[in-house]
């Protein structure tokens, strides 16, 4: 199976389109771990083990691991996700972006000594830093395209004189992964959520791709602007929101509550161990999926119709709920 077939079997089975990333801080760890980088692999775990029915993917962030030597405890954590979530995909973000037998190296990396089933790359250095990761039959890349943190305006809005139409960079990005780079058929693009147009735009370029989307929350996005950027377009694909941890407080509740951080919304608590809330939202994404899903077909003459596969990255938006 490749790996959009399995975030797209993920999502459906979950019916979410919730992304985990696994940012793992030490310094932010409970007393009770002694804030020690050796129970890294305990803290993810415990947020694996408390969220993997409601996730289509997991993202171990590969620095926070390597920087306390920790490479160990993230290939134990993989395995872990493949014991409790075997149908989950795992997108190792590590953004490679080298060339020839370095980014082979690097792919050997991902897709082997961890089991990765996607990696993020930055696609600065050409189709050669990409090649070695889409040679690699069903594993899937994600391109930085449009970043959601303001110094990407630097080179990812810059004009391009000497390509046709004069593209911005992140334009030109998006119609390589669309077209001639996705050899494999396994390519997505990183567009983040403080960019709402941009998003629109890459969706118009990039209609069949999965999008990794990060920047809601703490860098000033709300859940709903993706929504309007591309929901409902004719002749693209539908979108639903999702969320992800990233520097999550750690507790023992057994389940998570996504928190929007003022002013977007207040912190709320669950009545139950449930999370009614969080179910509804869940639900609501998949209805409103749905919907677009059907509208597209009835008002499209097209005879099949794909589905979005659309992960968000909700920074700063997740808290672990203490008892």
């Amino acid at each position: 199976m490749t790996f959009i077939e399995q975030l797209h079997q993920a999502s459906i089975a979950h019916a979410s389109m919730l992304c985990v990333g696994l940012d793992p801080e030490p310094s932010q760890f409970p007393a009770h771990f002694h804030h020690q980088s050796s129970h890294i692999f305990d803290f993810c775990a415990q947020i694996v083990d408390a969220t993997h029915d409601l996730v289509c993917a997991f993202k171990p962030q590969i620095a926070y691991f390597a920087a306390h030597r920790a490479e160990p405890q993230l290939e134990q954590l993989i395995a872990h996700i493949r014991q409790v979530a075997p149908a989950v995909p795992v997108i190792l973000d590590a953004k490679r972006g080298d060339i020839g037998s370095t980014a082979e190296q690097y792919a050997i990396e991902a897709f082997e000594r961890y089991g990765a089933d996607a990696v993020t790359l930055s696609p600065f250095m050409g189709f050669d830093s990409v090649e070695p990761y889409v040679r690699r039959h069903g594993k899937g890349a994600f391109l930085l395209c449009r970043t959601s943190n303001p110094g990407g305006d630097d080179l990812q809005t810059q004009r391009l004189a000497d390509v046709a139409g004069e593209p911005r960079l992140f334009e030109h990005i998006a119609l390589l992964a669309q077209g001639p780079w996705n050899t494999n058929g396994q390519l997505g693009l990183v567009v983040g959520a403080t960019y709402p147009q941009d998003i629109a735009r890459v969706r118009e370029l990039a209609p069949t791709l999965p999008l990794l989307i990060p920047g809601i929350g703490a860098q000033g996005a709300t859940p709903f602007q993706p929504w309007g950027a591309g929901c409902g377009r004719k002749g693209s694909k539908s979108q639903a929101p999702s969320s992800s941890i990233h520097h999550a407080p750690f507790c023992t509740h057994p389940r998570i509550q996504r928190l929007p951080k003022p002013p977007d919304m207040q912190r709320w608590k669950p009545e139950t161990p449930w999370l009614w809330p969080q179910k509804l939202f869940l639900n609501l994404a998949w209805l409103i999926d749905r919907i677009c899903f059907f509208n597209h077909y009835f008002h499209k003459k097209v005879i099949q119709i794909n589905r979005l596969m659309c992960v968000f990255e909700l920074c700063d938006m997740v808290t672990i709920l203490k008892k």
